[in-house]
């Protein structure tokens, strides 16, 4: 067996065509007992929708066709194991922080991490020794962390287990992660990547180095944002330092027990067309996003940045698929120019912020779809524009932590308006997404500076979540 088979898949289709009388789950039984559900996805789409059964083996305890995909993936990264994962890269960063850390133990990561993180500190009961990541104000995004940061935060807590690190980042940034490495296994701590825009780094020509290469013991990479598989369904990487069968146990903690062999085929599928055609995919990708960066550039206002941002620090590296656009000196926000984009132009880009604007490139794109995005962006600069006064500084605000994540989330709260929060230790969560990074999490003090981004980023139309108040008036802080 070797890369260019599909072990799920083959066995997919050989069921399919063995014409097996089923008399179990799901219920719509191919898609017979849904008949508008069947007209919307197609019947070879739901007859492949089946539970587990001795053919095609079973997700928690794989000993065949799983297994082999698991094997083959795991040989196309470069990783000792891999599992699939169905629910989601969230599930795939939850089982890395479980599998790492005890409660009470503690895990070194920055703090502008993807909210999937901290919920894994809530679940566990790990607790988070932060390094805040570099800033850019030209820019107001999070960077990545320093190497001298990362080596003060061992020295002053040489009892951590982990170093958690975010590479690339939502906007492309990479952090040095084979120094990183090497300091961490020096200290005897794992080193964990949530790699989850990172798929391309293990296939693509002159990317930055890949978590598996630079030695990193676990990375959870979403197949799904850049590798083509579909959407929630994510691979978790393991390293020679990490016991695979007890990692099998975390995720099973977690994990469904039925999941979609729609999504593990795609993982399965999509790991053969990247072994075999990852390099030429991920070379078209880097050609579109560069054009596409050059032209925008030309337009003046805007700043579709690369790596000349690269400072050997905080930006060790950058990634050449991402193409965020900072949106600030036309005078609009990002999330004002990706609303304007949708719904003017019909034009869907990944996320804005309140300064950027992300799009993400694949080979899936054609030119003809960059020059609608650039001239877009060329007439919304010139209807919209205005003088970029009274805009907000920052994508990130560093935080006060009082009380760990778990500490905090279990506590005793009450509910204020967030207007009247100063000084309060928040008992939850409060984030825009995408990009899902907290702008407050569990155990941390409620400032004026975090109460104006608040306000300014609904005024703004940036979609906030994370309280139990859909509407994101109040806030449950603790009490005390």
């Amino acid at each position: 067996m070797d890369q260019t088979s599909a072990p799920i898949y083959e066995a997919l289709e050989k069921l399919r065509r063995d014409r097996v009388v089923h008399f179990d789950v799901p219920g719509h039984k191919g898609g017979r007992g849904n008949k508008e559900l069947l007209q919307f996805l197609g019947e070879k789409c739901l007859k492949a929708d089946v539970n587990s059964m001795k053919p095609l083996d079973n997700l928690n305890h794989p000993v065949s066709v799983i297994k082999d995909a698991q094997n083959l993936a795991a040989e196309a990264f470069g990783a000792k194991s891999c599992f699939f994962i169905v629910n989601g890269t969230t599930a795939a960063v939850q089982a890395m922080i479980m599998s790492a850390c005890k409660a009470g133990e503690k895990i070194i990561m920055p703090r502008n991490v993807h909210r999937s993180a901290i919920n894994a500190l809530i679940i566990s009961g790990a607790v988070p020794v932060y390094v805040n990541p570099g800033i850019n104000k030209r820019l107001g995004i999070a960077l990545g962390m320093s190497v001298s940061d990362v080596e003060e935060a061992i020295r002053q807590n040489p009892d951590a287990k982990a170093v958690f690190v975010n590479n690339p980042t939502y906007y492309g940034i990479c952090s040095s992660l084979q120094r990183i490495v090497e300091i961490a296994h020096r200290h005897n701590m794992l080193v964990l990547v949530d790699e989850a825009h990172g798929t391309h780094f293990y296939f693509g020509e002159d990317m930055p180095v890949s978590a598996m290469k630079a030695g990193a013991d676990m990375a959870a990479v979403s197949m799904h944002k850049t590798g083509g598989s579909l959407t929630q369904s994510s691979i978790l990487l393991c390293g020679e330092n990490v016991n695979s069968d007890y990692v099998r146990q975390i995720i099973g903690l977690t994990q469904t027990t039925s999941p979609s062999y729609l999504l593990l085929a795609s993982l399965d599928i999509a790991r053969k067309n990247l072994s075999l055609h990852g390099a030429e995919i991920f070379r078209r990708a880097v050609e579109l996003s560069q054009y596409a960066r050059n032209e925008i550039n030309k337009l003046g206002g805007y700043y579709a940045f690369s790596t000349e941002i690269i400072d050997n620090d905080t930006v060790y590296d950058f990634d050449l698929t991402k193409l965020s656009i900072n949106t600030r000196d036309i005078g609009l926000t990002g999330i004002e120019v990706y609303d304007i984009l949708r719904d003017e132009y019909g034009i869907q880009v990944e996320f804005g912020d309140l300064g950027n604007i992300l799009a993400v490139i694949s080979t899936g794109d054609r030119p003809m779809e960059i020059e609608r995005l650039v001239s877009a962006l060329y007439e919304i600069k010139r209807l919209y524009s205005r003088e970029p006064v009274g805009m907000f500084d920052l994508n990130y605000i560093n935080p006060d932590v009082v009380y760990t994540p778990r500490q905090a989330f279990y506590s005793n709260k009450k509910t204020v308006p967030i207007k009247d929060s100063k000084g309060e230790i928040s008992g939850e969560f409060v984030m825009a997404y995408p990009p899902g990074i907290p702008i407050l999490a569990p155990g941390e003090r409620i400032t004026e500076e975090i109460i104006e981004y608040i306000i300014y980023a609904k005024k703004k139309g940036c979609l906030l979540m994370g309280t139990q108040d859909i509407k994101v008036e109040n806030i449950n802080v603790v009490e005390g």
